[in-house]
């Protein structure tokens, strides 16, 4: 398994809502048991005066109702959850919802419920009256009165953060961390460094053999790094129509390999190579990342929920991230091993991030004034840190864009003046200088 799909294992099996919850039920399993085999052990004296000191019935009765009481608000904890869900999904998209199953702080505290049931059951069954050969594991039983209040703690605390976190402003925020980091993830580039690689133009052989897709759905991970070490070894040409975030139909031609007599080959190393499944991830899809910030601005542009703040704070961390995207390079479509190209394949350039981020949110909001002045002030902004030529001509098409738009759906005499003002100002801003640094933030 390759490191990118290993770190995207990893990542799906940490946002499965079940994960945390099971190990930590077993943890307490595990911590009910060795405490009931640890009675009658020397303690601190300040320890034994906090140890229960009842008989065998008054056990019976606390731990069952410990064990009630906790399996009861857990089933409380997933009703309120499964509730937030339904309404986040109804304002901000299904595809969100990731985003909140994935949230440690919703299955610590479901996996703290669900432990101390099973701790209190375990124990449970431990407890012997007289008739059996009395046994009380009091540590065990002390364990878990310590455990429900630890658990009232966790109640509260739950309440807090899931109302925190169905705010929309925190969803953003939280997209927009997801952005960050993918970011972050992409090679450095320095002062003098162009911000994409100069692509060479891939060879057109008489012959070479068509590759297949293997199967359908999503590409995930694409490990192009193995394939290029791979055509490097058989000193072979790969051209592939692909690239993470693509939608891949069984059967379909998605590239081809040079010479056509290592079809077979290279077909193997292709299915190898290529993680499809029925979503899209963020490990290396940059756009996957933006849409979900775009479609936060969409919904709430939306005439049956019509707030533009919304629509305007996603314009700012979208453009917070194209502020942080200008000390970085974009990965390029050629991929060499040992100096020499290898493959070739799809890869998301500047301009067309750019049409990600700020198409479907012009198109749909040319009639939201503040909107569209908000959308010139950050494009403003990014054009002042932003250097590069190629990227500042893709910025100015968007500017340019924008007023056109801006103007042609805003009837409002002042709204229009205001449209006019924030227009020069882009325009200056992409006329002068950058103002800011474009190394990357470390």
């Amino acid at each position: 398994m390759t490191v990118a799909r290993l770190r995207q294992w990893w990542a799906d099996l940490l946002a499965a809502f079940w994960v945390r919850p099971a190990a930590m039920t077993l943890a307490a399993v595990l911590l009910a048991g060795l405490l009931v085999q640890a009675e009658g052990v020397a303690l601190p004296g300040w320890v034994e005066g906090w140890v229960y000191a009842g008989g065998a019935s008054g056990a019976r009765d606390m731990l069952g109702t410990v064990a009630a009481a906790m399996i009861g608000v857990a089933g409380t904890v997933f009703s309120i959850t499964v509730a937030a869900l339904t309404l986040a999904s109804n304002q901000m998209g299904p595809r969100l919802l990731r985003n909140f199953t994935r949230d440690a702080g919703n299955q610590y505290a479901l996996g703290a419920l669900l432990a101390t049931f099973a701790y209190a059951l375990v124990v449970l069954r431990s407890v012997r009256d007289a008739a059996e050969g009395a046994f009380v594991p009091q540590l065990a039983v002390s364990g878990a009165l310590l455990l429900a209040f630890l658990c009232i703690g966790v109640l509260i605390w739950f309440l807090h953060h899931l109302a925190t976190s169905i705010n929309v402003e925190h969803v953003v925020a939280l997209v927009q961390a997801d952005l960050s980091r993918a970011l972050a993830r992409l090679p450095r580039r320095e002062a003098d460094e162009p911000c994409q690689e100069e692509e060479p133009a891939p060879p057109s052989p008489a012959e070479a053999a068509v590759l297949l897709a293997p199967a359908g759905g999503y590409l995930r991970v694409f490990d192009d790094a193995a394939l290029a070490a791979w055509a490097a070894e058989r000193d072979a040409v790969l051209h592939l129509r692909l690239r993470a975030g693509d939608f891949v139909f069984p059967g379909s031609a998605v590239g081809r390999v040079a010479p056509p007599a290592l079809r077979e080959a290279a077909q193997e190393a292709l299915d190898g190579a290529l993680s499809l499944g029925n979503r899209r991830s963020t490990e290396q899809d940059l756009e996957f990342v933006v849409r979900q910030l775009v479609e936060i601005g969409l919904r709430a542009l939306s005439p049956g929920i019509n707030d533009p703040f919304t629509a305007i704070a996603v314009l700012d961390r979208l453009g917070a991230a194209l502020c942080q995207l200008a000390g970085y390079r974009l990965p390029s479509g050629c991929i060499r091993h040992d100096g020499q190209p290898r493959l070739w394949r799809r890869a998301t350039d500047y301009a067309g991030l750019l049409d990600a981020m700020f198409h479907p949110i012009r198109q749909d909001g040319a009639g939201a004034a503040p909107v569209m002045i908000r959308l010139l002030e950050v494009l403003a902004e990014v054009a002042a840190v932003e250097a590069d030529p190629a990227r500042r001509a893709a910025l100015r098409r968007h500017v340019g864009l924008a007023h056109d738009a801006a103007t042609a759906g805003t009837p409002d005499a002042a709204a229009r003046a205001t449209i006019e003002d924030r227009h020069r100002a882009a325009l200056a801003a992409l006329a002068a200088p950058a103002e800011g640094r474009p190394e990357a933030p470390g």
